[in-house]
């Protein structure tokens, strides 16, 4: 490579190093083509850190660090009913790995949100560097917080040793009554829901909303069995054409709950009846959230 194409190469290299500070150079086993790259990037006078043995070493480093994770951390989960806000606690305590975020998806079947997930090595990668970089002080006791998931979160799947810890953990029970927990999924899966997708899609944003929703409805069809669902179809409908009409998102409350009445809370009662002699606590968010500090864990 040579001209007025190196060129171009060079200064697109510099711009993206400009624009991540953290930047590293590697190739597929660290070859010849990474060395190049850093030396020109060099010789601009810009320093960028070669990892070396390229990414299939890096891959195997942050693999390892999961792997590590299990072994020398214990976990407790956070648990509790749909909307219960279980992701907000966890981001309130210090030692928590938020693996939502890591996954870009809520760990549901109207869980999507308006950005693709990752690929699954990706969300590896990420979860690692987040373990990597926990403050495992002896205050914290070598305990990691984590919401409870199923071993899937949307199409990413929990590293493996990395979940069988996680169930073998203790759980924390949060509550919350019925209305506060329909009004939050209300604001995070109506109102939330909608303004990102008008700001990522300005011209289409209510209709690929209206599809957001009609869609994760139809994933739990067969669960629901058919008269159930077309009744909650039927409630969503006119739920979203009112909207769209007036802005009022309060006849979405008449589907929420019967979905939380009728599919999301037996199915969750069941889980904590074969799970109940791993609970440890219970009650409610802020109650959730102090045990957590007398638990020596500090909060954010």
């Amino acid at each position: 490579m040579c001209g007025e194409l190196k060129q171009n190469r060079i200064q697109h290299w510099r711009d993206v190093v400009a624009n991540n500070p953290d930047a590293h150079i590697f190739c597929w086993r660290g070859g010849m083509r990474s060395h190049l790259a850093r030396q020109w990037i060099n010789e601009t006078g810009i320093a960028v850190p070669l990892i070396v043995g390229g990414y299939k070493a890096l891959r195997r480093y942050l693999m390892q660090a999961i792997d590590e994770a299990t072994i020398n951390l214990s976990m407790i989960r956070i648990g509790g009913k749909t909307g219960v806000a279980k992701t907000l606690l966890i981001n309130e305590i210090a030692s928590s790995i938020d693996l939502e975020k890591h996954a870009m998806h809520r760990g549901s079947s109207f869980g999507d949100t308006v950005n693709q997930q990752p690929t699954q090595s990706n969300f590896e990668h990420t979860l690692a560097i987040d373990l990597l970089r926990m403050p495992y002080a002896a205050s914290c006791k070598n305990t990691l917080f984590v919401e409870d998931e199923s071993r899937n979160i949307g199409a990413i799947a929990i590293p493996e040793t990395f979940f069988q810890t996680m169930r073998r953990s203790p759980l924390v029970l949060v509550e919350m009554p019925l209305e506060s927990r329909i009004q939050r999924i209300l604001q995070e899966y109506i109102a939330d829901m909608l303004t990102a997708f008008q700001m990522k899609y300005p011209e289409h944003g209510f209709e690929y909303f209206s599809a957001y929703l009609h869609n994760s409805l139809f994933r739990i069809q067969k669960r629901l069995g058919l008269e159930r669902y077309k009744y909650m179809h039927d409630l969503m409908t006119k739920a979203l054409k009112t909207q769209l009409s007036t802005g009022n998102i309060h006849n979405h409350e008449a589907w929420i709950t019967h979905l939380l009445a009728e599919y999301y809370d037996p199915m969750y009662a069941y889980q904590i009846m074969k799970n109940k002699e791993s609970v440890i606590f219970s009650g409610s968010y802020q109650e959730a959230l102090e045990w957590a500090r007398h638990f020596n864990t500090p909060i954010r």
